[in-house]
């Protein structure tokens, strides 16, 4: 089967079928949490979530097996979004307050889960993933978390935007900052919830940031940042899935889903980047720099 065939055959099979579904998922609502994360320059916020949420996984998992696994690490979304938001509005150096606690939070994790007999495989597993032995239960589960996620951002969309572009105007406005930031960090941490099971902990990070990054690239226009992000993340899943199932199926070689679709997804991103400075230097303009909105 060529990699033609493998873009439409491959997904006749269920649990391709699975994979596809859940990142597709993933895709629409990182690409609006994702845009938001890249206005607001939160990546590293992010990737401490994506950390202080593994302890949870870790946990869930330990006590109730993949059932656990939704329960410990919702439980730890909520805890470390709020925890986030609090130290970067308090700490005088946030980053480094980030950094101890995710560090911390992570180490905590990787103890938790040593103390069982199968370490290498489950610790493998819970940071990785396992795209295609999703179940359909999960598919439902991770459904109704990028459910949550979606309407949270949503419903406070415009604020986020006006937040993100003048801080201070829009506390002026009469918009609360620490309610926006709580809510867009809780959307963050279900977002890693939902993909933690699917393309695993550490590679959810780049669901989340690189489709956001490749839609700066390719619009100026702001509102058609977010549908160009949702975009290219399902279009990077799907001819990221094709391509690991034509590699099985033609030559044996068996790649890990998640981590090919994440460098599928680094790979149109660079190829977006390549084409926009190309294009900046044959109109004579200068390259881009994004824009930085202010925490």
């Amino acid at each position: 089967m060529d990699l033609t065939g493998a873009l439409f055959d491959a997904f006749t099979l269920p649990f391709m079928a699975r994979a596809l579904l859940v990142l597709v998922l993933l895709s629409l609502v990182a690409g609006l949490v994702g845009v938001l994360v890249n206005l607001r320059g939160l990546e590293f916020i992010s990737d401490g979530l994506t950390h202080a949420v593994f302890p949870g996984i870790a946990v869930g998992f330990v006590w109730g097996g993949r059932d656990g696994l939704f329960v410990g690490a919702m439980v730890a979304a909520l805890i470390a979004a709020v925890v986030l938001t609090l130290i970067v509005r308090r700490a005088v150096s946030s980053d480094a307050a980030i950094a101890i606690v995710f560090t911390a939070m992570f180490s905590i994790g990787i103890i938790v889960v040593s103390r069982q007999t199968n370490y290498v495989g489950q610790l493998e597993q819970l940071l990785f993933g396992r795209l295609l032995t999703v179940s359909v239960t999960e598919v439902v589960q991770a459904a109704v978390i990028c459910g949550v996620a979606l309407l949270l951002v949503s419903f406070t969309l415009k604020q986020q935007v006006f937040r993100a572009f003048d801080h201070s105007g829009s506390a002026a406005a009469g918009y609360r900052p620490l309610v926006l930031d709580i809510v867009l960090n809780v959307a963050i941490a279900l977002v890693v919830v939902a993909a933690s099971n699917a393309v695993g902990n550490l590679l959810v990070l780049a669901v989340l940031i690189v489709p956001g990054a490749f839609a700066r690239l390719v619009t100026t226009r702001l509102w058609l940042l977010f549908p160009i992000a949702a975009g290219f993340a399902v279009l990077a899943a799907w001819f990221g899935l094709a391509v690991g199932y034509a590699a099985s199926v033609n030559a044996g070689i068996d790649l890990p889903s998640g981590a090919t679709v994440v460098l599928v997804l680094v790979a149109g991103y660079a190829v977006a980047l390549l084409a926009r400075l190309a294009v900046d230097r044959f109109t004579g303009r200068s390259a881009r720099q994004p824009l930085r909105a202010r925490r």
